[in-house]
C-alpha cells in the first residue's frame, strides 16, 4: 500500500516548538536589554553628542557647554548679546533612575548640583553655567565623565578627553569602587 506524502502531527509540533524557542530567545536578546546595555547606549549617545557639538562649535563659531547633574545633563549655548548661557532645549536629558553621572575637570572632581524641578523658581532664577566647555576652536575642557549604575556591582563607564581629541567610551569595570 502506498503511504500519503506529508508531515505528521508530531513533526509539525516539533518544528513549532523550535520556532517558538528561537523567537523567545530573539525577544530576550533584543527586547529588555538590561541596565548594562542601556548604560552603554547612554554613554555612546553622550559621546556622539559631544562630537556633534564640537563640529557645530567650529562651524557656527560659537561656544557650547554641557551642564551636568548626577541625574541629567543639558546642552547650553553662549549668547554673546546677552553674555549668558542659554539652554538649547527646555528640558535636560534625564538618565534612568538607576544611573548617575560624575565629572572631573583637569583631574579635579566637581561637586554637582542636586536635582532641581524644571518649573521651580530656583531653576528660573539660577544662571546655568556649564561645567564642560566646547569651544569654537573645537577644543574641550579636559574632562573625565563617568556614568555608573547605582548598584554596588554595576557597570562603570567613562568618557574622557585631553581637550583636543573626541571622547570615547571606556569600560572602567563592573562594580563600583568603595
Amino acid at each position: 500500500m502506498r503511504r500519503a506524502a506529508g508531515f505528521t502531527l508530531i513533526e509539525l509540533l516539533v518544528v513549532m516548538v523550535i520556532i517558538g524557542s528561537l523567537a523567545g530567545l530573539a525577544v530576550l536578546s533584543t527586547g529588555v536589554a538590561g541596565p548594562a546595555r542601556e548604560l552603554n547606549n547612554e554613554a555612546e549617545r553622550l559621546a556622539s553628542l559631544l562630537g556633534v557639538l564640537a563640529d557645530e562649535a567650529v562651524l557656527d563659531n560659537r561656544e557650547y557647554g554641557l551642564w551636568v547633574t548626577p541625574e541629567a545633563y543639558q546642552v547650553l549655548r553662549y549668547e554673546e548679546r546677552s553674555g549668558a548661557w542659554q539652554p538649547l532645549d527646555k528640558r535636560e536629558h534625564r538618565l534612568p533612575e538607576w544611573a548617575e553621572l560624575s565629572i572631573e575637570l583637569d583631574g579635579q572632581a566637581l561637586t554637582l548640583p542636586g536635582p532641581v524641578a524644571d518649573d521651580s523658581e530656583q531653576k528660573k532664577s539660577a544662571a546655568l553655567v556649564p561645567q564642560l566647555l566646547i569651544l569654537s576652536s573645537g577644543e574641550f575642557s579636559p574632562f573625565r565623565l563617568r556614568l555608573v549604575e547605582r548598584r554596588r556591582d554595576g557597570l562603570r563607564l567613562q568618557l574622557s578627553s585631553d581637550g583636543f581629541s573626541l571622547p570615547k567610551v571606556e569600560v572602567l569595570a563592573t562594580g563600583r569602587a568603595s
